[in-house]
């Protein structure tokens, strides 16, 4: 079973593939120029132990150019980069590799099924008892993706070195052995594979200078983003309150606009009502007028009401019996009569009486007039 470590670095290894493989595809849309300067970043240091001595290039892309040859450095009291004094700045920079020689190791090509693209170096360290005569503990290894097949199955590569062989090496390069990023294997032309075979805890990582300055850039911008959110939120909240208060405000003015309108509407249908109860029945003035010509002289009135259909006369005359005949056929009002038994007055020795009468319907009075004129017209 793999240890933490390895699992650890199989974990890294599939974010690294993942993160490469989104840098790839942006670097798809950059000019050629950017690319190529944006490529110097994966430059390396190859080592190679050449007897006593080292042999040193630089590999540039898919090129490689001699840079130096020399016997391998002692190590510096101060523990400082014992190849310090023999590169430039530039190459002093670059990351080391020890590029081991292709009789070193073993490789062997195998088909995975595609899903173990995610977990390559764990799944090849299964695979490391079957297809190599080496324990897994005894070697070092990792593999690389060489295509896929139409089937969807990976052709991968596994690269085997003895871990003893690793250490002979290590232990010749001595000091500079400690400012190893990785262990590379040749291929039969002496180029690398472009593997590594150092343990993911030995590796070399050279410090970020503006490893500070870049945490503190990114806590700012992380700041700033926070900021901008909450500020956008805000504005989003108070909008969000001066649209309620609109709303609020409109639905009051609208509550206010809906009651007038009622109360337009009730007082247009009350006069609308009234002026059909007057249309129905005559006018007081012509109630009075036909009063007037129809009462006889000796005829005194008290008082006069119209309440709904009916009218109440109430009076004195001397003529108060005859009252009723009088007031027959008027066209304002119909069915008078006497109310009560008359009483005589004996001041004035008239009697005194109340008389009701029905108001006519005019609207109907008129609708009767027109047929009669229409039949004496035929």
């Amino acid at each position: 079973m793999p240890s933490a470590s390895a699992r650890f670095e199989s974990a890294s290894r599939g974010v690294r593939g993942f993160l490469a493989w989104w840098g790839a595809g942006l670097a798809a849309w950059l000019p050629a120029a950017w690319r190529q300067a944006l490529a110097s970043s994966s430059d390396r240091l190859l080592l190679q132990l050449q007897g006593d001595g080292l042999q040193l290039r630089k590999q540039v892309g898919d090129g490689l150019q001699d840079v130096a040859s020399l016997p391998v450095p002692p190590a510096r009291g101060d523990g400082a980069d014992p190849l310090a004094g023999v590169l430039t700045h530039d190459a002093a920079r670059l990351p080391r590799w020890l590029l081991l020689p292709a009789a070193g190791g073993l490789r062997r090509n195998l088909l995975l099924p595609a899903a173990a693209r995610e977990r390559l170096r764990e799944v090849l360290g299964f695979e490391i008892e079957r297809q190599t005569p080496f324990a897994m503990g005894d070697v070092c290894y990792d593999g690389r993706v060489l295509g896929m097949r139409d089937d969807g199955q990976l052709q991968v590569e596994l690269v085997v070195v003895p871990r003893a062989r690793v250490d002979v090496a290590t232990t010749q390069l001595g000091a500079v052995a400690g400012w190893l990023a990785g262990i590379d294997l040749a291929d039969a032309e002496g180029r690398p594979l472009g593997v590594n075979l150092l343990p993911l805890a030995q590796r070399y990582r050279r410090p970020n200078r503006w490893r500070l300055w870049n945490v503190g850039l990114f806590a700012l911008a992380l700041l700033a983003l926070v900021l901008g959110l909450s500020q956008i939120l805000d504005n989003r909240r108070e909008a969000a309150a001066q649209l309620q208060a609109d709303v609020a405000k409109r639905s009051t003015q609208a509550r206010l606009v809906a009651v007038q309108r009622q109360r337009l509407v009730d007082a247009v249908e009350g006069g609308a009502y009234l002026q059909a109860q007057r249309n129905e029945r005559p006018s007081v003035i012509e109630v009075a007028d036909e009063l007037a010509r129809r009462l006889p002289d000796g005829t005194y009135m008290e008082k006069v009401s119209i309440e709904g259909g009916q009218m109440t006369l109430t009076g004195l005359s001397n003529e108060a019996a005859a009252l009723v005949g009088k007031l027959e056929g008027a066209r304002q009002w119909r069915a008078p009569a006497l109310s009560g038994a008359l009483q005589q007055d004996p001041r004035t020795r008239s009697d005194r009486f109340t008389l009701v009468a029905q108001l006519n319907d005019v609207a109907a009075d008129a609708a009767a007039s027109n047929e009669d004129g229409a039949d004496v017209a035929r």
